[in-house]
């Protein structure tokens, strides 16, 4: 009983169109290879892709992380730009380089005649202190720059004794150029 029965008719075409077993296992060995290579690549290429962003998500973090804190570091600036070119801080600078309040000025007419009283400065007496304190500028330490006032102590020294008028100061004062109204920027 070994033998196969013999098929006949619709049976035997129908047989001819099922590949014997023999050759339907050396046709599908390349089949089953392609499916491995196909998957092996596919895992790889999504070992990549999978690498690729987390490496740009650490990238994104620290591009987060570095402008958080340039931003703190603007606000920072800002807050001392806007302590300095506040009304009293810049009288006092004023009054520790020298300078007084103005008198009461003349204007020239474009006739040419003068319009007004002009008057001379009111003196600044060494005994007044300044009535306004300094601002504090958050974080910031001891300066290595020589003060304003040494300056001026030591530009006053030299000047010729006989000279009666207040030493006037070489620069004008560094927070001189900040506008009245410090500027916001938008979104903070």
């Amino acid at each position: 009983m070994s033998a196969k029965p013999r098929l006949r008719g619709r049976a035997a075409r129908l047989a001819r169109l099922i590949p014997t077993g023999g050759a339907a296992g050396a046709a599908r060995t390349p089949f089953v290879l392609l499916v491995v290579v196909l998957l092996g690549g596919g895992l790889i290429v999504l070992l990549v892709l999978n690498s690729a962003l987390s490496e740009g998500a650490f990238k994104l973090d620290d591009l987060q992380r570095q402008t958080k804190n340039l931003t703190d570091e603007e606000q920072a600036l800002q807050r001392d730009v806007d302590t300095y070119s506040a009304p009293d801080a810049l009288q006092r600078r004023a009054h520790e380089l020298g300078m007084v309040p103005g008198g009461d000025p003349a204007f020239l007419n474009p006739d040419g005649t003068v319009k007004g009283v002009p008057s001379a400065a009111a003196e600044q007496s060494a005994a007044s202190p300044a009535a306004v304190r300094p601002p504090m500028a958050i974080g910031s330490g001891p300066s290595k720059a020589p003060s304003p006032s040494s300056t001026r102590r030591a530009a006053t020294a030299s000047a010729p004794a006989s000279t009666t008028a207040p030493a006037a100061p070489s620069a004008p004062p560094a927070s001189s150029t900040a506008p009245a109204h410090p500027s916001k920027t938008p979104g903070r």
